[in-house]
């Protein structure tokens, strides 16, 4: 009897051993005004969906007690409605439903990644908003973070060092797949994907050493695409910038180019000069020597195009080098670009083998154009041809 009592002590203790060690509570340990309403939003959905869910939870129990056969309760078989009962279990989920809706309107408009913060909530935040926000531009790579600060002029791979109190303007891209900046101590989950760019605005309001994920699969690397996030203040983070200055290497084309491929477990590093255009040539796709950006693209076009919208004609005025070679390698041109002979044939293309003889060649005059033997309607069994008869 004992043994039994302290099996069922251990397997009810499994749950919570197995929640406490899978949960990682750096979403409900914010550390800045984005993190925290999201945190709350989180806090109150739960609350409102348990409304819910525990009077019906403790109802059936109530309702299996009350009315188990032979105990209590009274059969009417002629029931079949209660205006009461109706309005209760309708009127409670629409309300829920009602507040649900509200919260989540006004949450997507005051939490627009987008949007500059405006709303103070500690004294670290309303600092925040009398000084120029702090830009940082963002690249996702295979599979690593590039960080560059326009204005120190320093870029740093797989770290991430913000000034406390300060509002931080963070604009993201990609190099090569779509990802997901995900910094949940200090604001949401923002996409970044190649050839766009999105904008998120955060701040943090107290020192704090945390992580940054990639929260989008993007391939082999994926599980470690992490980054260290440090809040610290305005003097350890001057600090830190003068150290980067002095580290000696800078980002220019050709370490670009190395740091571009795909790799795994990439420690941090700290580059002391980046070339001040660069983020606008990631994101415009054309960091490659020769190869014209987007914007250089849309230009030729209107050129050519003489100027009015209406007439503009895409690729008229395409400039030479947008076939370079691309920064993995090169890329292999599509079997819709190629020619017949240069396609070939495969098991995967229904081509005849001779091509001459195929029914229905589609060759002006031919005869096998208007055979229609394939869905002409066949003759019934029993009609039998007049010369049979």
């Amino acid at each position: 009897m004992f043994r039994s009592a302290s099996r069922l002590k251990v397997l009810a203790a499994v749950p919570l051993l197995l929640l406490a060690t899978a949960c990682d509570r750096v979403v409900f340990d914010p550390a800045g005004d984005v993190a925290r309403q999201q945190r709350d939003i989180i806090y109150i959905s739960t609350g409102l969906m348990l409304l819910i869910i525990v009077p019906v939870m403790v109802l059936i129990v109530v309702f299996a007690w009350r009315y188990r056969r032979g105990k209590g309760g009274t059969y009417d078989p002629n029931f079949d409605h209660s205006t009461a009962l109706e309005l209760v279990i309708w009127s409670v989920p629409l309300l829920i439903i009602i507040v649900l809706g509200a919260l989540t309107w006004s949450s997507t408009h005051l939490l627009d990644p987008f949007r500059p913060l405006n709303q103070v909530a500690t004294d670290q935040e309303a600092k925040a908003q009398v000084e120029a926000p702090l830009r940082v531009q963002v690249v996702s790579m295979d599979w690593k973070w590039l960080f560059i600060y326009p204005e120190q002029g320093i870029a740093t791979v797989n770290e991430l060092v913000l000034p406390v109190g300060r509002q931080v303007r963070f604009d993201i891209t990609s190099t090569n797949m779509m990802n997901t900046f995900y910094a949940p101590t200090m604001a949401g989950m923002i996409y970044a994907m190649p050839g766009m760019q999105s904008t998120l605005h955060a701040v943090l309001d107290r020192p704090v050493e945390s992580q940054g994920y990639s929260g989008n699969y993007s391939g082999h690397g994926f599980s470690h695409m992490r980054f260290k996030l440090r809040g610290v203040d305005d003097a350890q983070f001057g600090q830190w910038v003068a150290a980067a200055r002095g580290s000696g290497k800078a980002l220019d084309l050709a370490t670009y180019m190395e740091l571009v491929k795909p790799s795994e477990r990439v420690p941090v590093m700290h580059f002391a000069a980046v070339g001040p255009d660069l983020f606008r040539r990631i994101l415009e796709r054309c960091v490659e020597p020769g190869k014209p950006c987007m914007s250089e693209i849309m230009a030729h076009d209107r050129q050519a195009g003489g100027g009015h919208p209406h007439e503009m004609r895409p690729g008229a005025g395409m400039p030479q080098g947008r076939d370079s070679a691309p920064l993995h390698g090169d890329k292999p041109e599509g079997a819709i670009f190629k020619s017949p002979e240069e396609r070939g044939s495969g098991p995967n293309v229904t081509k005849p083998a001779n091509p001459s003889r195929a029914p229905g060649v589609t060759r002006p005059g031919d005869q096998k154009n208007r055979d229609m033997s394939a869905v002409m309607p066949m003759a019934h069994p029993s009609a039998q041809p007049a010369a049979n008869a």
